[in-house]
């Protein structure tokens, strides 16, 4: 049977490790391709790593044509919330994954709206469209319009949301393939992206431990920057990136304004204590 492997669609897919690919294997294996691989015509949707363990051991398998598609968007919105919903998917793969369908369905909405100021305002009909282009291209109810949209979608943070864009729009190639490697987090990565793209590259070719050096010296001058434009504010300064902030050594950055209050709130309780301290020698010297 000829089926068709499409690059763009196995983007959408976070790479197995080589140990849950290992398992993946021995169970083929042993029992069998269990699970149908979902195709359009013969484009493989669903199934990608199952079918090439399937081909380099000759093992027969199943597949099942999905009814509903009706565009390459269809497909690529199917596998995203396919993937949106579990659990092993990594929190950048997730990301991504948002932010990729929030593009596709702004496009449809773009799409539908020239349409709509192309239409002929004497009753007049279009022809029906071919391939789903616009008739079968509405928006998804939850169009994913902000960034607390896709946050939810994704599972994930305002804040990771933030950090993980900046990293797609600025991160090498190389810091990309570690963050979904697992070799540096979110937060670190985001950090590295904002050096040139050469030095990017360099840290991430040299490993785990030359990545965080490089995101330690980025938070560095980012503080080293901010006091010296203002230096009542300090690393605490509103404005500091949190891919930047000295707390951001995981997945899950801190909150900024809340730190900065407790810090506020800190030095009010000192400033009083001092006060009671001088009442108190006052009236003893009294």
């Amino acid at each position: 049977m000829h089926i068709v492997v499409k690059e763009e669609l196995k983007a959408n897919i976070d790479p197995l490790t080589p140990e849950e690919h290992e398992a993946l294997e021995r169970s083929i294996l042993a029992e069998g391709c269990r699970d149908a691989l979902v195709l359009w015509g013969d484009v493989l949707v669903d199934g990608h790593n199952r079918y090439g363990i399937c081909q380099k051991h000759g093992l027969p398998f199943q597949t099942v044509q999905h009814p509903k598609f009706k565009s390459m968007e269809d497909v690529h919105l199917w596998m995203i919330d396919q993937h949106l919903g579990r659990r092993s998917v990594s929190d950048f793969q997730r990301g991504v994954l948002a932010l990729r369908k929030r593009e596709i369905l702004a496009e449809r909405r773009a799409r539908l709206v020239s349409a709509s100021a192309d239409a002929p305002s004497d009753g007049t009909a279009h022809a029906a469209p071919q391939d789903g282009a616009v008739a079968d291209a509405a928006p998804a109810p939850d169009a994913l319009k902000s960034r607390a949209d896709i946050a939810k979608a994704a599972r994930l943070s305002n804040s990771q949301v933030v950090l993980i864009e900046k990293i797609q729009k600025q991160a090498a190639p190389e810091l990309v393939a570690a963050v979904k490697a697992g070799t540096i987090s979110i937060n670190a990565a985001a950090a590295v992206a904002s050096l040139p793209v050469s030095e990017q590259a360099s840290a991430a070719l040299a490993g785990k431990d030359e990545l965080k050096q490089a995101a330690k010296r980025v938070r560095e001058e980012k503080r080293r920057a901010s006091s010296a434009a203002n230096p009542s504010a300090g690393a605490s300064d509103s404005g500091a990136d949190p891919a930047e902030a000295p707390w951001a050594d995981g997945d899950e950055a801190a909150d900024a304004p809340v730190v900065q209050a407790l810090q506020r709130r800190v030095a009010e309780l000192t400033a009083e204590n001092e006060a009671l301290r001088a009442e108190v020698a006052r009236l003893q010297a009294n």
